[in-house]
């Protein structure tokens, strides 16, 4: 999927909005799928694209945040951190399948389905120009914001 253009799609967002990646054309867009609402990783995470929101909003560049947790408890999350940014609800597993982000994981023995933390970065075209999978949270979005520079 790399260089190429990112199929549309739409998913209900926080706010009572929808979000549609056709809408979001003319501007870098910074997606980043994580496991689940309220969790220590995804909760660092989600601060620190909140803390460089204003830098990645400089460079034009938009983000949204995408789990397969309900709306509600996506309102709460984004309130709890003060979110500037959207949250998407992806509960039928629609951009997570596009993306390809489902993976079984180990967790505490067992095997179950969830999503693989990752982050891709679409250009001013819909383009998909960076991903990372298998993220690991300390100075992650960093790293994004660093690439998104480049983009220019």
């Amino acid at each position: 999927m790399l260089d190429q253009p990112v199929p549309d799609f739409e998913l209900p967002a926080t706010g009572g909005k929808t979000f549609r990646l056709s809408d979001r054309q003319g501007k870098p867009l910074v997606i980043y799928f994580y496991p689940k609402d309220n969790t220590p990783g995804c909760t660092s995470e989600s601060q620190q694209f909140r803390d460089l929101y204003p830098e990645f909003q400089s460079l034009g560049c938009g983000i949204v945040g995408i789990s397969r947790d309900s709306l509600k408890s996506h309102e709460s999350f984004k309130a709890a951190l003060g979110l500037p940014f959207d949250l998407l609800s992806d509960s039928e597993e629609k951009a997570c399948t596009l993306f390809g982000v489902i993976k079984t994981k180990n967790m505490y023995g067992k095997q179950v389905r969830g999503i693989e933390r990752s982050t891709f970065v679409l250009d001013s075209r819909g383009v998909l120009r960076r991903e990372w999978r298998g993220v690991k949270v300390p100075g992650h979005a960093q790293q994004v914001l660093e690439f998104v520079k480049t983009l220019r």
